[in-house]
């Protein structure tokens, strides 16, 4: 399988995705948005991966480059394409899809548990994602779900952490695939935002659960499979 990702900022990439690809000999290329890399053609891609950023969807004048981002992503969804977005990317997705995209009330930073939805747990997804797990998170925004998608995870800050679209999309507002050495990378460029909140953690705080970077990358390992299966 071939994988390629979308980056929007030099501090957040691919992390255990990368990782993930290695080991099982799958192709891993990528875009560097920030630095103007061009799109790559629908046929050079099996699996397309939109990573995070602190922009928002709607940034389109200090980066140009969402627009033609947008297009992409929906040509990928017209095309079946087997897509996942992460945090960002989510919010990306669900704003091609017609959702609106908009400031959460809660600012959710650090690790907090997510369970898994109702809805899912009576769909053929159900064994996806766990009844409840802790996933870190790094975001100021959220969005309605998109029409015809199916609602798989909220948290306690955040009802729509998580959702399928048919055939092959994944939209995860949460950071699966964050590893010790990327969170470390977010918290130096964004330290400004780990402000005193209800659901901002300090860095002391993130760091001490580093336990949960294994059994988070397991999980998105289980996603990974799942999309490179999916028929």
């Amino acid at each position: 399988m071939r994988i390629h990702y979308l980056q929007h900022v030099p501090f957040e990439g691919p992390g255990f995705i990368d990782q993930w690809a290695r080991k099982e000999g799958h192709g891993l290329t990528g875009t560097a948005l920030f630095e103007g890399e061009p799109l790559p053609e629908m046929d050079r891609f099996d699996l397309l991966a939109i990573l995070g950023g602190p922009m928002g969807v709607q940034d389109t004048s200090e980066h140009i480059w969402l627009n033609l981002e947008k297009q992409f992503i929906e040509k990928a969804l017209g095309q079946n394409k087997r897509i996942l977005g992460i945090c960002l990317g989510a919010q990306l997705l669900a704003d091609v899809l017609g959702a609106r995209v908009f400031k959460n009330r809660h600012k959710e930073i650090g690790w907090y548990p997510v369970t898994r939805s109702a809805a899912a747990e009576n769909s053929r997804l159900a064994d996806l994602l766990p009844d409840h797990f802790h996933a870190f998170h790094w975001h100021g925004d959220t969005f309605d779900l998109p029409a015809d998608a199916l609602h798989l995870a909220q948290s306690e800050a955040c009802q729509h952490q998580a959702f399928f679209y048919p055939p092959f999309t994944l939209g995860l507002q949460f950071h699966l695939e964050s590893t010790a050495e990327s969170i470390e990378k977010i918290m130096a460029h964004c330290a400004g935002e780990l402000i005193e909140a209800p659901y901002v953690q300090n860095r002391t705080a993130i760091q001490k659960r580093s336990d949960l970077i294994a059994p988070s990358n397991d999980l998105m390992a289980a996603i990974l499979d799942h999309l490179q299966k999916a028929k």
